[in-house]
């Protein structure tokens, strides 16, 4: 029996639920407290709990560092590119706004085009943020000690 049996099992059951919880907050994020950060913080937790119980060889088959990589500027991407499309969907002899968000969606009475806007952008941070933070615990956790553990 493997030493840390109950903290395989009970992480298991734990790490779905907390990426849905940050789904949650992503999505409940343009209502309410929350948002990208928030959330892409909160999944990214899921992976590093994932990666001190099963190891950092086991997180790195799950989602490898390239994934990270690529993760952060499809976020970046996604947000700066609603950004672009918001400037050049502006109607004609209108100014052009960077990110201004009812140029998605003309309906004026509900402002629909906010919704949408604020969903895309949420979701490139959200992205972004996740990202990142799996990258800087790649980085750190991945290095070799300086000093071995009998010199401690």
């Amino acid at each position: 029996m493997s030493p840390h049996l109950i903290l395989r099992v009970v992480s298991k059951l734990l790490i779905p639920m907390i990426v849905v919880f940050g789904f949650y907050v992503q999505f409940h994020g343009d209502f309410g407290p929350g948002g990208g950060f928030q959330a892409g913080v909160i999944v990214a937790a899921a992976v590093i709990l994932y990666a001190l119980i099963f190891g950092m060889e086991e997180a790195r088959k799950a989602i490898p560092p390239v994934v990270a990589r690529i993760g952060a500027a499809t976020g970046v991407l996604l947000y700066a590119g609603v950004g672009v499309a918001t400037l050049f969907m502006n109607g004609a002899g209108e100014p052009l706004n960077f990110l201004d968000y009812d140029a998605l969606h003309p309906d004026q009475g509900h402002h629909t085009g906010q919704h949408y806007g604020i969903l895309l952008v949420e979701l490139g941070v959200l992205c972004t943020v996740a990202s990142v933070m799996l990258a800087i615990f790649y980085a750190f956790a991945g290095r070799v000690p300086d000093i071995r553990d009998e010199d401690w």
